[in-house]
């Protein structure tokens, strides 16, 4: 059975992807993806990067041990002091894209991806800018996935995907390179080839998240549209 709501919601992309849809959607994918950090040769590129422009706290009292967030800190008020540590990240990601958006990226997205995106994962192309953005921001991936679902622009089945998608190597690129980067100097093979394989692995456990819902919890989604 079709949800009404959502079919509502999606004539929007039946509007028509003009050049400046693709410029927009261009300028997420870029702003986004991490592809403009550390670029060999044209550093000053990382100045258009969401990490970069993100950037992080500055310490305090002792470098070596203390940031904003100070040392020691315990249960709940450690643990709001981080979750604040995260709210300039998702309101820049999301500030971002309510940009983008009115430019017409997401549309452009849904076009260009769903021919990609629907065989293998069963999911629209508007997503794709909620997969790109988790990339280099969960938090902002997440943030933006909810507002999807809120709108009623994805079902529960195709919210369940894009979680199983996004969570499977969440953060990829950044935490690839903060973390990742101490074993640099032991690898036999590219840099480049473990997060190409990380990136094929997430549509590969998405692929299986959606085999699992078709089959085993087909019951649970039998009132939504397929």
């Amino acid at each position: 059975m079709s949800d009404p709501n959502n079919e509502k919601n999606y004539t929007q992309f039946t509007k028509k992807v003009t050049v400046g849809c693709y410029i927009a959607l261009a300028v997420a994918v870029l702003f986004f993806s991490g592809l403009l950090n550390n670029v060999e040769g044209f550093k000053w590129l990382s100045a258009l990067d969401f990490a970069t422009v993100s950037g992080k706290f500055g310490t305090m009292v002792n470098p070596a041990k203390n940031t904003f967030i100070g040392e020691g800190g315990v249960s709940a008020r450690a643990g709001f002091l981080f979750a604040l540590g995260l709210t300039p990240t998702v309101m820049l990601a999301l500030g971002v894209l309510e940009i983008l958006e009115h430019y017409g990226a997401i549309r452009a997205a849904h076009k260009l991806m769903t021919p990609l995106l629907k065989p293998i994962l069963g999911i629209p192309g508007l997503t794709g800018l909620a997969m790109i953005t988790d990339l280099q921001s969960t938090d902002a991936g997440a943030a933006i996935t909810k507002d999807l679902y809120d709108n009623n622009l994805v079902n529960r089945k195709e919210l369940t995907i894009m979680t199983a998608w996004q969570y499977s190597g969440a953060g990829m690129i950044n935490n690839y390179v903060a973390i990742g980067s101490a074993i640099f100097a032991y690898l036999t093979v590219p840099i480049i080839l473990p997060l190409i394989v990380v990136f094929v692995m997430k549509f590969f456990g998405g692929a299986v998240c959606r085999i699992a819902l078709n089959t085993v919890f087909k019951g649970d989604f039998k009132d939504e549209q397929q």
